[in-house]
């Protein structure tokens, strides 16, 4: 692999509270998941930063939730297939609108946090979300994890896929996600992490949580943008990549 795509979840601040730093990490990756106002972000926040990705040429996709400001979207929800596709709808025109103020085009959806998890092996919640995606614009690229059965769904239904994997998170030997209830189910450490995803880039593996190998077929990485250190984490990353001849760069300009 010559090059691979860096994206973080971006745009979450609301009013006083301040989440991430988002002009740090738009210098950093080349992909931007904009949050759309359910789990995270108010207006101004959003459109600062979107304009932010805009001016470094980053990738804009937006970061669909479940409406859960409380939870941060991190909590399941058992919704109808008919709200959760107005949801989706109401959450990409939105961001929509405000990148074409920007002068720039949102390219992708990615969901966020229990609605990621839920579709991922959920045909029906993610049924809506591709019927969702394909009512309001069938060029946009639904990015999921790696793996997982929703990403053949989407193909079934004609939407493009980018695959992901998360840089910061711990993984099972059947190549899920390590619950965030679980102990080391989050990682810290910056080097290792940069050499877990070289390792990724490179070889298609990844060391699970008990020490075996797995293998993960991702065209992008992903950095919580929330997480302590992310920027460092970032920097590691990109450092790494850049210095063995692996190039940044977004899958939408590939």
């Amino acid at each position: 692999m010559t090059s691979i795509d860096l994206n973080s979840d971006l745009g979450e601040s609301y009013g006083a509270w301040a989440m991430g730093d988002d002009a740090a990490m738009l210098a950093i990756v080349s992909s931007a998941n904009v949050a759309c106002g359910f789990h995270a972000g108010d207006p101004v926040g959003i459109l600062k930063t979107v304009r932010a990705a805009a001016e470094n040429g980053v990738s804009i996709g937006a970061h669909v939730s479940y409406p859960d400001r409380v939870g941060f979207g991190r909590r399941d929800m058992d919704v109808t297939s008919d709200e959760l596709i107005a949801d989706v709808i109401y959450q990409i025109g939105a961001l929509k609108g405000l990148a074409a103020s920007a002068g720039v085009t949102v390219g992708y959806v990615k969901p966020h946090g229990a609605l990621y998890n839920r579709i991922a092996h959920d045909p029906k919640q993610g049924q809506a979300v591709i019927d969702a995606i394909m009512a309001i614009d069938p060029s946009l690229v639904l990015m999921g994890l790696a793996g997982a059965p929703i990403l053949d769904l989407a193909r079934k239904s004609g939407l493009a896929v980018v695959a992901e994997a998360f840089a910061d998170r711990a993984y099972t030997p059947d190549g899920q996600l390590v619950s965030r209830r679980e102990p080391g189910s989050v990682l810290h450490d910056t080097q290792a992490i940069a050499r877990r995803m070289l390792q990724l880039a490179k070889t298609g593996t990844l060391e699970a949580i008990d020490g075996s190998t797995i293998k993960v077929d991702a065209q992008s990485i992903c950095v919580h943008g929330d997480s302590p250190g992310a920027v460092a984490i970032a920097q590691e990353i990109r450092r790494t990549f850049e210095a063995d001849g692996i190039m940044v760069s977004s899958f939408l300009k590939a």
